[in-house]
């Protein structure tokens, strides 16, 4: 049975853009986009830059007015949310670094509550229980008096998420949050961000650029362009639509269906490679970087590698020179010493 959507931000026929002083009809980036965010889940918006993914989330958060159609946050007009009311019901988290080197992080987590406190920020019982909390969550309670510079990256996006949380709003959103980070940093914060769908319920949209963790983390995609319509779905289903590989895939760049990477797609040798199917996808790997251009199918070429074991393969090069070779290096070297066919 199909699971019922809980839609909190609707679009209805929204345009986006910007509307400067010479051109009074405004400039269109996109147009008669419908689109929904959904309560415990994460869409991840991803395109190339200049596609207008910052635009949409500053309209989508209200810096800036659309240029036609609606927003509806919980079906009511966007527009008609106070800023009070709207730092309710939604979090936001924006690129640029924080500057807030001289706040520890207790104090940065603190500032979440202020549509609770009002103009003078005093904190109550409940407020210091909710920010710390907050700061348990994203598992930075032994960071918690540290003065925020002196943090990584990725613990700073943890106090700045931590922040929002403190904030008790349903919804957040995020423009590019891994940006700054370091591999496994990204991970972490992914992570974080679904878990935080997955047990508080919360609704989680955010731009990137890293395609592969989007893909293995969010519950949907929005993909942007800024020469094509707007496409959204679950990862799945706009692979397997060859839908993701074509709005992505221009000259040599490839879409893989079966590794959700983008690759150059290979133009040199053909060889045949078979056997384990970890080893195999490994020296596929590197047979592709270095240029030639690997098949699992028979096609008749006489180079092929049977990969036995990650430290047994067999190499053949001609009918009359075939090699037991144990690395992929050991492979790679004979390959590269073979006269070209």
């Amino acid at each position: 049975m199909k699971k019922n959507r809980q839609a909190v931000i609707i679009t209805k026929n929204l345009a986006i853009g910007y509307r400067p002083r010479a051109h009074r009809a405004g400039i269109v980036v996109h147009k008669q986009l419908d689109l929904s965010l959904c309560k415990g889940e994460v869409t991840c918006l991803l395109g190339l830059n200049g596609a207008g993914k910052s635009t949409l989330l500053r309209t989508l958060c209200g810096f800036q007015p659309p240029l036609g159609g609606e927003i509806l946050l919980e079906g009511k007009a966007l527009s008609r949310f106070s800023q009070r009311d709207f730092a309710l019901k939604v979090g936001i988290i924006l690129t640029e670094r924080t500057n807030a080197g001289g706040l520890s992080v207790y104090e940065l987590v603190s500032l979440g509550r202020h549509p609770y406190t009002g103009f003078f920020g005093h904190l109550n019982k409940q407020d210091h229980t909710v920010v710390r909390q907050a700061i348990e969550a994203v598992g930075m309670n032994h960071k918690a008096h540290n003065y925020v510079s002196e943090l990584s990256d990725g613990e700073r996006q943890k106090a700045m998420i931590a922040k929002v949380l403190a904030q008790e709003c349903p919804i957040v959103i995020l423009d590019e949050p891994t940006a700054f980070l370091d591999v496994s940093s990204r991970i972490e914060t992914m992570i974080l961000l679904r878990d935080l769908a997955r047990s508080q319920g919360k609704t989680i949209l955010l731009s990137t650029h890293d395609l592969e963790l989007a893909i293995e983390m969010a519950d949907r995609l929005w993909l942007q362009h800024k020469d094509k319509p707007m496409q959204e779905g679950t990862p799945g289903d706009l692979i397997l639509s060859g839908k993701l590989g074509h709005f992505f895939e221009k000259g040599k760049i490839h879409f893989n269906t079966y590794t959700g990477k983008l690759r150059t797609l290979p133009q040199g040798e053909l060889i045949q490679v078979k056997g384990d199917r970890l080893t195999l996808h490994w020296m596929y790997n590197a047979l592709t970087r270095k240029g030639f251009r690997p098949q699992r199918e028979d096609t008749g070429t006489i180079k092929k590698i049977n990969c036995i074991s990650p430290t047994e393969f067999e190499l053949t090069l001609t009918a009359d020179k075939q090699y037991q070779t144990h690395s992929v290096e050991e492979t790679l070297a004979l390959l590269n010493t073979s006269p070209m066919e």
